[in-house]
């Protein structure tokens, strides 16, 4: 297996691939989650590069190469500043992908854990080339988890540095990238889903409800949801080989 530690455009990056992979490969996007970095993921890369898949795992903004030495809660505050950065730069390195002569012909996936799992689903709403998407411990309702997040931050004392104003402008702009608000963008995509239901991290009934919802619009053909009734914010071994194999499968 290679592992090129490269930087694409600003994007500090892991390209993996072994000797087999060649031009027409499947190619993942796999997004970390929070005070997370690229290489802690390295184990998704091995199950996909070996199942014929070529593998890039970026550093989300304030993540890994990127970090700025900001504390717990300085980084929490920015945590939808990072997930929306990082939106944007999968649609950067899909143009990366392009000049380097990737993805025109090739499919391509996009998945991520938690932080990562999140912002996949943000990343379905805006880019319709997603071919298939695997998301772990990922909510899509961004305003309800930001209004979440505020009262949790409020309830220990902080103060949330955005007044009203502010408060509805950040909203508005999360609801841009909301699954739950924009399903129909989700729909025919190859889809799956894994969620311990006891995360008390990101919670696991608004992902279900969002599911169950999805599933009753536009059926379940295209979706695969498995829950772990005792895991909690930790993807176990089998989700994570089960969330591998049908990422290759469904992008072969």
């Amino acid at each position: 297996m290679i592992v090129q530690s490269d930087t694409w455009g600003n994007i500090p990056l892991l390209h993996i691939y072994n000797e087999e992979t060649n031009i027409n490969s499947p190619i993942i996007i796999f997004l970390h989650g929070f005070e997370s970095a690229k290489e802690h993921n390295l184990h998704y890369a091995y199950q996909l590069v070996n199942a014929g898949c070529r593998v890039l795992l970026p550093d989300a903004h304030l993540h890994g190469e990127r970090d700025e030495n900001l504390d717990q809660v300085e980084i929490s505050l920015r945590f939808w500043e990072t997930v929306l950065t990082s939106i944007e730069e999968v649609g950067k390195l899909k143009e990366e992908l392009n000049n380097r002569g990737f993805g025109n012909e090739q499919k391509i996936g996009i998945a991520g854990t938690s932080m990562g799992g999140i912002t996949t689903l943000g990343c379905l709403t805006a880019y319709p080339w997603i071919d298939a998407a695997a998301i772990m411990m990922g909510t899509p309702g961004y305003v309800q988890l930001a209004k979440a997040q505020i009262e949790q931050f409020e309830q220990k004392g902080f103060t949330i540095p955005l007044n009203a104003e502010e408060k509805d402008n950040m909203f508005q702009t999360l609801s841009t990238f909301d699954a739950s608000i924009h399903m129909k963008n989700l729909e025919n995509k190859p889809l799956f889903f894994w969620h311990g239901v006891k995360d008390q991290v990101v919670p696991f009934e608004p992902t279900a409800y969002f599911i169950e919802s999805y599933m009753k619009q536009y059926g379940n053909e295209n979706l695969v949801f498995l829950k772990d009734k005792s895991a909690g914010h930790a993807v176990t071994r089998k989700g994570l080989l089960a969330a591998t194999k049908w990422l290759a499968n469904n992008l072969a």
